[in-house]
């Protein structure tokens, strides 16, 4: 889920900024300390949507640079337990698939594909037995978060599903709502 977060904190801008107005040195020194930035209470950090307050400037001695309390808005993506995503399968393995989900990647277990016996072929696809259906890169899903882990901050695994009424691969999804599958 995306969602926009207020934080307030001390900005540190350097000397070499001071000949920028404050605000754009300001600017400049969220978007260099929080672009990209990931955390478990904030997710992952998309962008600096604003610059709300800035504060008197301190100079601590023996650094040289001016420290702003600063108050700004942040665009956050924050995957959850349980949550619906949409993405594109961005890689295939013999064990399952990996699905890009705008800043993160998320993977699928072969068992959690569909609700079938799976196999995994040279061509990296992903096919079932009985269904016949046939999951390959760039295919546009839909899958649920089951698993979530920040064990490593850096990097946090998704575990995702897709077993589930509603869920898989788009063309897969609407297939089961039209008419003729109801007739089967």
């Amino acid at each position: 889920m995306f969602y926009r977060a207020e934080i307030k904190d001390y900005i540190r801008v350097p000397p070499n900024l001071f000949d920028l107005p404050i605000e754009e040195a300001i600017v400049k020194r969220v978007k260099n300390k929080y672009d990209g930035y990931i955390s478990q209470e904030l997710g992952i950090v998309i962008d600096v949507s604003s610059v709300d307050e800035v504060g008197e400037g301190i100079i601590i001695p023996g650094d040289g640079a001016a420290y702003y309390k600063t108050k700004f808005k942040l665009l956050t993506f924050k995957p959850g337990i349980q949550e619906v995503i949409l993405g594109k399968i961005k890689d295939i393995t013999d064990f399952g698939a990996f699905i890009s989900m705008g800043p993160i990647e998320g993977m699928i277990h072969i068992s959690q594909t569909m609700d079938d016996f799976v196999s995994f072929s040279k061509e990296k696809t992903l096919a079932g037995k009985e269904s016949h259906k046939v999951l390959k890169v760039n295919d546009m899903c839909r899958a649920r978060i089951i698993a979530l882990s920040y064990k490593d901050v850096t990097n946090p695994k998704l575990g995702l599903t897709m077993r589930q009424p509603n869920l898989g691969k788009i063309e897969w999804i609407e297939e089961e709502k039209s008419p003729k599958a109801k007739v089967k």
